[in-house]
């Protein structure tokens, strides 16, 4: 066998297969773009799936690549020597051009010529056949036939030898391994054993059905070659290791772990556990926030499985005594790994360590902060003797302290508990259910849409509205919330299809068109226009007059004022883009937008707040293109036209063969299906109303043009005169006036807290003798009525200055609630006293919780009843400390 490196491997795979008339087709994002069902791209055939069932790729019939690949179905197993979220697939496909001849071929050759293989420690399987197909003599003999010993070709059933998804392509497979030189286990020893004598080197898929949603299988237009090999298990099996995590691309991560925590790798089975998982979670983390999708973490979806793999690698640093910065310095090792494989990681380095570092912050505090609310949970099961934190209290953790349910079953096990994550899950879902309905992106579709089903698959609507905002066309079809209908009469609400329509579909963060649809003998009011499936619109809304029926001659009557409104929020969004990326810089990304006719809503990727002065700056730029008047020019081109022509296009999005190009002079080059004014003159004006984070690392900005900024600022005059006659002033000397105001309740609040100061110490009274010894350590803990927290305070510092050294604790009842605070001078701290420990320690007695600082703590409580007890309690607590 030869030894490669990563970058060795890559190169030569490629190289083998472009030799052999393949074109490199290079790697796509590791977020999947959804239309596979999957968030993340699993393996490198996945990208190509309309073009393994029968589309024409624009590179032709033979392709390869090295595509990253991300899997977390197995993510528990992660931590072993094999196993990894993130991986690299190498890869060749054939698109109904070559089969299973030369296949088998070029595999043997790749085995026998490039990675030096003896061929007699080779063998191959093949399916066996069963009901559904038959057995794949056809591959067996074609094993033999490049160079594989007959004796070595073995038929295994379809779970070891047939490759599919759920339903589309499919077919038989043929695994090859290399065979060691140890005895066999037993006579059925045979690849697939685990006895170590048969390690899986690649697999070729002969995709040559494609399986259908009732589970039947049918030929494939065309027969397809998928092959798959893992690079970095075979990097490990070629450079003689059996642990992945020793090849060159885990090598300086690992050598740094080990420097940093004091471990050596391999030395202890728990810890080195701890150090691949911290290994491939940074990895993986790195590859994604890197990726050209630069996903975030979140609470859903991909950016949820992103958090999880980083509060895991954060839960095993500190495993092995690591911190933040250490785990940023692991993730800077592997993006010089990839720096040349991956150069948009390098690109994005600075992006990938401040974002990383962001969300460990934020695991930190959410460790600290959910530990104490778990603390809380757990004390309440405990003292209700219960064996399980219920699935309401698990959630409730996670979803106001982003506590991860993984980590409350762990911290349950370590206490003999367990949590109802079935629980956990209906709450979930619960909350996912109300956001649904909720959420007003989108009007509900009043009819099922299937009900259109029947018009064929050839009706579609045709959509005119880019050029005019009325037509006349006849109505195709009618429907209620559950039946298709002849006619919709006056009062009844339904769903109007026609074939040709001016209104524009809610698509693409636009707003669907309303109006009216005119009739010979009635209106119908569209009040929402949406897509539904097979190309066609729905106009949703009720007959307000008459009666329209199938076959009626009608005029479709969009809205105008309200499309002229959209279409200058919609440009000024593309404006408001550009003028963001001009100010904050390239990394600025669209994650989402909206817009009607009141008002725009843009959502972008950016990693703090901006400043007033970017705000400003931003506003002004767009105002100015607004001035400047520029042309506004659509262009229907081919999409690989317009990716070289440099318009931007929405990461995530699916675009057809022939795409709309939207641009403004040189300033703005987007990818856009939406409706736009001509001029950006028509916008008028633009307003920044706010600018807001939704997410970790994803900003919001919301804002209106023309004449919604004009009643934005009467709105804002009208307030202006109310608060005026509200400070008995004018709208000029406003200003002055609340200064005065201002200036009288600070002096206000400042004699009265003055006041209060001296009635809480009259209160008191002389309480130093009351002053204890616990240990050589001067404690008093006693209670004052009717004092808040910040005039306890006061009477703290006063109390701890006549004290010298100790501690003071101090407890009052005010309005049914109890407040309490602990002070500890910088000697008894040193003596062991600890406030935070202190109140802890006391503050159940009075029903409450807090904590603190070691010189300072303070806690709430609900039952006044327990003070004496608490003062009596303080003493022994404090006597445990010293």
């Amino acid at each position: 066998m030869k030894k490669f490196t990563s970058t060795e491997l890559r190169k030569a795979w490629k190289q083998f297969y472009i030799d052999r008339g393949h074109k490199d087709v290079g790697a796509v994002s590791l977020v999947s773009d959804g239309s596979t069902g999957v968030m993340f791209n699993v393996a490198g055939m996945q990208p190509l799936m309309p073009y393994l069932l029968g589309e024409k790729h624009p590179m032709g019939t033979r392709l390869c690549n090295v595509q990253g690949c991300v899997r977390t179905n197995d993510i528990d197993s992660v931590g072993d020597k094999s196993h990894g979220t993130f991986f690299e697939m190498l890869g060749s496909w054939s698109l109904g051009d070559y089969f299973k001849k030369e296949r088998c071929q070029w595999s043997f050759e790749l085995l026998t010529e490039l990675f030096g293989f003896d061929a007699d420690h080779l063998a191959a399987t093949v399916f066996e056949g069963n009901e559904n197909a038959p057995r794949d003599e056809e591959g067996a003999q074609y094993r033999i036939a490049s160079g594989f010993r007959k004796d070595r070709i073995y038929y295994l059933p379809a779970e070891d030898n047939w490759w599919g998804l759920e339903y589309g392509p499919c077919g038989p497979d043929s695994e090859m391994f290399y065979v060691k030189d140890v005895p066999p286990c037993g006579p059925d020893c045979k690849p697939g054993c685990h006895c170590g004598k048969y390690t899986e080197i690649g697999n070729d898929v002969f995709m040559q059905y494609e399986k259908h949603h009732d589970g039947s299988l049918t030929p494939l237009k065309q027969k397809n070659v998928d092959t798959g090999w893992g690079m970095e298990r075979i990097l490990a099996f070629l450079n003689g290791f059996d642990d992945v995590y020793k090849i060159d691309v885990h090598a300086p991560a690992i050598a740094y772990i080990e420097e940093a925590s004091g471990v050596k790798y391999d030395s202890d089975e728990k810890l080195t556990r701890s150090m691949r998982i911290l290994a491939d979670h940074t990895r993986t983390a790195t590859m994604l926030i890197g990726d050209e999708a630069k996903l975030l973490p979140s609470n859903a979806g991909a950016g949820y499985v992103l958090r999880r793999l980083i509060r895991r690698a954060v839960r095993h640093a500190r495993t092995l005594g690591l911190k933040k910065e250490n785990i940023l310095k692991v993730s800077e090792k592997y993006i010089e790994v990839y720096a040349e494989s991956y150069p948009l990681v390098k690109k994005n380095q600075e992006f990938i360590l401040s974002e990383l570092g962001k969300e460990i912050e934020r695991f930190e505090a959410t460790l600290e902060n959910g530990m104490k609310e778990y603390a809380k949970i757990l004390e309440q099961v405990k003292a209700q003797k219960g064996t399980q934190i219920d699935g309401k209290s698990a959630f409730y953790l996670y979803d106001t302290f982003g506590f991860p349910i993984e980590l409350t079953v762990e911290l349950a096990d370590e206490e003999g508990l367990t949590v109802d994550e079935a629980g956990f899950k209906a709450a979930m879902e619960e909350q996912k259910a109300k956001a649904r309905e909720n959420a007003n992106f989108s009007a509900k579709l009043s009819t099922d849409a299937n009900l259109f089903d029947d018009l064929g698959e050839a009706f579609t609507t045709q959509f005119v509205g880019y050029d005019v905002i009325m037509n006349e066309t006849i109505v195709a079809a009618l429907a209620t919330a559950d039946a298709r209908k002849d006619s919709l009469s006056e009062g009844e609400s339904g769903t109007v299809v026609v074939p040709v329509t001016s209104f524009y579909a809610t698509m693409g963060g636009q707003k669907g068109d309303f109006g009216v649809i005119r009739g010979a003998n009635g209106v119908f009011e569209v009040e929402e226009t949406v897509k539904l499936p097979g190309g066609r619109v729905g106009h949703v809304g009720k007959v307000v007059s008459g009666k329209i029926s199938v076959n009626d001659h009608v005029r479709m009557e969009v809205n105008a004022a309200n499309r002229a409104a959209t279409c200058k929020n919609h440009t000024a969004t593309h404006l408001l883009q550009a003028a963001l990326q001009q100010v904050l810089g390239s990394d600025v990304h669209q994650q989402g937008s909206y817009q009607d006719g009141a008002r725009t809503r843009f959502d972008f990727s950016f990693g703090r707040a901006m400043t007033e002065e970017e705000i400003a700056k931003v506003e002004e730029i767009v105002n100015a293109k607004i001035l400047e008047d520029i042309p506004v020019v659509t262009d229907v081109m081919n999409i690989e036209e317009a990716k070289k022509s440099g318009a931007m296009a929405l990461f995530g999005e699916k675009y057809g063969e022939t795409v709309r190009v939207v641009s403004v002079g040189d300033f703005s080059k987007e990818f856009c299906g939406g409706t736009h004014v001509k001029r950006t003159g028509d916008i008028a004006s633009f307003k920044i109303l706010s600018e807001s984070g939704i997410a970790a690392g994803v900003r919001r900005i919301e804002g209106l043009t023309s004449a919604n900024v004009i009643e934005h600022y009467k709105a804002l005059e009208e307030t202006l005169k109310q608060a005026a006659a509200a400070a008995k002033s004018t709208t000029a000397n406003l200003v002055e006036k609340i200064q005065h105001l201002q200036a009288e309740v600070k002096a206000l609040s400042s004699e009265n807290e003055s006041l209060k100061s001296k009635l809480a110490k009259n209160s008191l009274g002389d309480v130093m003798n009351q002053v204890k010894e616990v240990k050589g350590v001067k404690l008093l803990a006693t209670s004052v009525a009717g004092v808040d927290m910040n005039g306890l305070r006061d009477l703290g510092d006063q109390l701890k200055e006549k004290l010298g050294e100790g501690v003071v604790i101090l407890l009052s009842e005010q309005e049914g609630k109890v407040n309490m605070i602990a002070m500890a001078t910088d000697g008894a701290v040193k003596a062991g006293a600890h406030a935070g420990n202190l109140i802890k320690g006391i503050a159940a007695l009075v029903g409450g919780g807090g904590g603190g600082r070691p010189n300072m703590a303070q806690a709430g409580g609900k039952n006044p009843a327990g003070i004496p007890a608490a003062i009596v309690e303080a003493a022994k607590v404090l006597e445990g400390q010293l």
